[in-house]
């Protein structure tokens, strides 16, 4: 896998190159719609890494950051032996959310595949959804200049 990243102007980018493999295809040989969810955690979890907002940060903080929203548009088929770029964007809100934008495309020609979205709120450790930004990630945001 390639891997590469950027920020610009307050806006966290990564972007992360992928197979796709023979496990990942359906009946019509395209992406089975299911995988699409994985691709994007793979794209969350190499942007936790990058920008230090992992999985492990937010636990051991003393919440969960479960997804609440997720949706994906697909705009051409996926297919078996494609190596694709996944886009991860960070969305900024005031909202205690984390906000992702998705962007997949095909790395031979640049043409847009896919494009997705996700929304995780912060739980605690009694599973009790929070409304105020803990201030890790209050925290986070003011170090990444959002």
């Amino acid at each position: 896998m390639r891997r590469k990243e950027a920020q610009q102007e307050s806006t966290l980018k990564a972007s992360l190159d992928f197979k796709i493999r023979f496990s990942e295809i359906d009946a019509m040989r395209v992406v089975w719609h299911g995988a699409y969810a994985k691709y994007f955690e793979d794209a969350r979890e190499f942007f936790g890494k990058k920008f230090d907002l992992g999985y492990e940060l937010i636990e051991t903080n003393g919440f969960f950051a479960p997804i609440v929203e997720l949706n994906f548009q697909y705009k051409q088929p996926l297919r078996y032996g494609m190596t694709p770029t996944i886009d991860i964007i960070y969305r900024p809100t005031e909202a205690a959310k984390i906000v992702f934008d998705y962007e997949i495309r095909d790395s031979a020609n640049g043409e847009l595949m896919v494009t997705g979205h996700s929304v995780q709120v912060f739980m605690d450790k009694d599973y009790q959804l929070v409304w105020e930004s803990p201030e890790f990630y209050q925290n986070w945001k003011k170090r990444w200049n959002i």
